[in-house]
């Protein structure tokens, strides 16, 4: 029997896309599947490989955090490339601007553009205490607080599995014959589309 769930596939264009991967390493094993995964679908949805970042955290309570720093880094990191244009110009004490140079002129940006998007990817399975409940709280919470209050899109790529087994099935990697689906390729494909929308949405462009 086919399973109802999944968003309906749809043909994404990413390759004017900037995205982020923030990731747990606990659970390692889990995670570096999704990470696969992600960055897979990431490529095939014409992301350059360029504009993919990987940041990794010791665990999943650390992920809204880092989420947060590395958007506001982003933004940070093209301020410094615009004003490292002038770098090669020498000024007079006037402030005006000298025709001389330095000997080495200012090299160009590697980047031009913010994040999209981010994709935070980590891995929760409920263990004999109440730890896994207050973390998958604290954790969901916090990382649409900050997708709210930037305006980009952070996708939830948090397993909060109840078994070692469930979370293996859910990388891609089950046990059984059935291996199960690997949820990265999900969450990379709903990075290229909530990056594309909000990118349009930001012009006043919104589908007919």
């Amino acid at each position: 029997m086919s399973s109802i769930k999944g968003a309906q596939s749809q043909k994404l264009d990413g390759s004017s896309l900037r995205i982020a991967i923030v990731h747990a390493r606990w659970n390692k094993v889990v995670i570096d599947a999704l990470l696969a995964g992600t960055i897979a679908k990431l490529k095939e949805s014409g992301v350059k490989e360029s504009n993919i970042v990987v940041e990794s955290v010791p665990g999943s309570f650390e992920l809204p955090l880092a989420c947060s720093r590395v958007i506001a880094g982003s933004h940070i990191q093209i301020a410094t490339n615009q004003t490292d244009l002038l770098g090669g110009l020498n000024f007079s004490p006037s402030g005006a601007a000298s025709p001389m140079r330095s000997g080495t002129p200012a090299p160009l940006p590697p980047v031009n553009q913010p994040f999209d998007a981010v994709i935070a990817i980590g891995v929760l399975i409920k263990g004999s205490t109440m730890h896994f409940e207050y973390i998958c709280d604290a954790v969901s919470h916090s990382l649409m607080k900050i997708q709210v209050d930037t305006g980009v899109p952070v996708i939830f790529g948090v397993l909060t599995a109840l078994t070692d087994d469930q979370a293996l099935e859910r990388a891609g990697i089950g046990k059984g014959a059935n291996k199960g689906h690997n949820h990265g390729e999900d969450w990379g494909l709903a990075a290229v589309e909530m990056g594309s929308h909000c990118k349009r949405w930001a012009q006043g462009k919104f589908a007919s």
